[in-house]
């Protein structure tokens, strides 16, 4: 789907709103580094909560701001959090420096990402393809829904678990996918994302049918049958009972 008509669907469904729900502590510091940046031409996408609340409408604050851009531009993203004030988090808590730079100033944590956290590639211009949203005042791009399954996909571990993002993204712009560039993209890891699709479908049977008939046949699986949503709020509460699902969650209102 093209940058401007994306836009236009989360511009018309108010989902820029869960914004204001950050702290101005923490906006002062996101804000600083987004404007440095801009202003040394530096091209770049936010991930993480940030775009995911951008297509959800939900705000899930992870008190950290991710930056991703390609491997070029890193360096001159790091000046840009030195600048900033900004120091390296590594000293606190070592992380794997091999694709990410994690910094911080206070309690606000500003991450720079330049390839997939499981090495699986490095950023490149996918990543850098998702729409620009009007960031309170700051006009900002996120990373388009097809990087953010592609890196959730993977995120499957004891201690986080990033499939709700992925089942939240599905419910809200499954539709608007471009599912034939994704399956390309997944290549040999494509049954990981057939796994993340059953249990979509398990919840939500009516907002997969939405999506294209191919892809069930693409990835060996039978299309969704004819079950309503009903069943939705009994199978969520099955996995979380909190209310970590879309329709569910008092930001905004349930879909059509």
């Amino acid at each position: 789907m093209a940058d401007a008509v994306l836009f236009v669907i989360l511009m018309a469904q108010g989902r820029t709103e869960w914004a204001n729900q950050i702290s101005a502590a923490e906006w002062g510091v996101y804000r600083e580094v987004i404007t440095a940046a801009q202003a040394r031409g530096i091209p770049f996408a936010l991930g993480g909560a940030f775009a995911v609340a951008s297509y959800t409408g939900c705000w899930r604050n992870t008190k950290d701001l991710d930056v991703y851009v390609l491997a070029e531009h890193r360096e001159k993203m790091l000046e840009v959090l030195v600048a900033c004030g900004l120091e390296d988090y590594y000293s606190r808590l070592p992380y794997d420096r091999w694709w990410i730079y994690r910094s911080f100033r206070g309690d606000v944590i500003v991450d720079v990402i330049w390839a997939m956290a499981n090495h699986r590639a490095q950023i490149d211009e996918l990543w850098m393809s998702g729409p620009e949203i009007d960031l309170r005042g700051c006009r900002v791009r996120v990373l388009p829904p097809e990087a953010l399954l592609w890196d959730k996909l993977y995120i499957l571990q004891r201690d986080r678990c990033d499939w709700p993002d992925v089942l939240n993204l599905l419910y809200a712009v499954g539709s608007e996918v471009r599912w034939d560039y994704l399956v390309h993209r997944i290549g040999e890891d494509v049954p990981l994302l057939a796994g993340a699709l059953s249990v979509f479908r398990w919840i939500s049977p009516g907002r997969a049918r939405r999506l294209p008939a191919w892809l069930w046949k693409e990835l060996g699986m039978a299309p969704p049958g004819t079950e309503t949503d009903d069943a939705i709020k009994r199978r969520t509460d099955l996995l979380d009972r909190r209310p970590w699902y879309v329709p569910y969650r008092r930001e905004i209102a349930p879909a059509a």
